[in-house]
């Protein structure tokens, strides 16, 4: 039987002999940094929720040229579903600085350390209150982002308050619009990428919290190719909150021709952003 951490030595040990870099905080918590892919240069930090009762993985990609003693903040992007959308969204905002200008930013990833659904909770996190639904954990995980995730953020790194970005994918997009209508002065600017809403689509059409700031900005994007009912779902909530003669956000849909519902995620991202930052001829 091996001795209790033996495995965590052992890949230390490997990693080491690879040229790699390994600060390990605890015996059975290996972090491995990105030293040698700049493109995803950062850093990693384990978080214990007490709103949810379970742990997650948090990845921040750092802006080219970020220095942490320095005064400049920068606006910063939060994905959900952090195992698999940060290694693509976080190295594809450095082009997108390069070939579209659009401003650095901190890019947090949320992850659980697995897609086993023993580990991975997102159907729980994601699940906005409604009709059939049986364990809806989206306020829940609003306060894990609002009142533990975010605040350390903004306490350990040059994050601005005021351009907090939210992205979510398919639950996850439909999480990004459930705190849009429950608190929407939370982020800046939110991108839901072919959110699936239904069940729990009740509690996204009731009125919306009231907002302190009048330059919010909410994206729906939805690929040609995803699933019919989740694109007419989309477009539903999209006509429910454009026929509201009050609401705490801009609007913006998009449609990305040839899309499917999770490998056109970098198109949403790319377009979101770009709304968002006010580059009018984004798709």
């Amino acid at each position: 039987m091996r001795a209790p951490g033996l495995i965590a030595v052992l890949a230390v040990l490997i990693l080491s002999l690879m040229g790699a870099s390994v600060r390990a905080q605890t015996p059975d918590d290996a972090v491995t940094p990105l030293d040698h892919l700049p493109a995803l240069r950062g850093d990693y930090f384990r978080i214990e929720s007490d709103a949810t009762g379970r742990p997650y993985h948090i990845y921040v990609r750092y802006p080219e040229g970020y220095e942490p003693a320095a005064e400049v903040r920068y606006t910063t992007v939060y994905l959900t579903d952090g195992d698999s959308l940060f290694p693509i969204l976080a190295a594809n905002h450095l082009f997108l600085h390069y070939d579209e200008q659009l401003p650095e930013a901190l890019v947090v990833g949320i992850a659980y350390g697995g897609f086993e659904p023993s580990v991975n909770r997102r159907n729980i996190d994601f699940q906005s209150p409604g009709d059939g639904v049986e364990q809806p954990g989206a306020e829940a995980f609003q306060r894990f982002l609002k009142s533990e995730l975010i605040p350390r953020i903004e306490a350990n790194y040059r994050s601005d308050p005021g351009r907090r970005v939210l992205f979510g994918q398919s639950r996850g997009g439909a999480f990004v619009l459930y705190s849009a209508v429950t608190d929407p002065d939370l982020f800046w600017g939110r991108i839901a990428s072919n959110p699936s809403i239904t069940p729990g689509i009740e509690s996204l059409l009731e009125p919306a919290a009231e907002a302190t700031r009048g330059d919010l900005g909410v994206v729906v994007t939805s690929g040609t190719r995803d699933r019919a009912d989740l694109q007419a779902e989309a477009v539903q909530w999209m006509q429910h909150w454009e026929n509201q003669s009050e609401r705490p956000w801009r609007l913006h849909s998009v449609r990305i021709e040839d899309g499917t519902h999770a490998a056109n995620a970098p198109d949403a991202y790319r377009a979101g952003m770009l709304w968002l930052f006010g580059q009018d001829d984004a798709p």
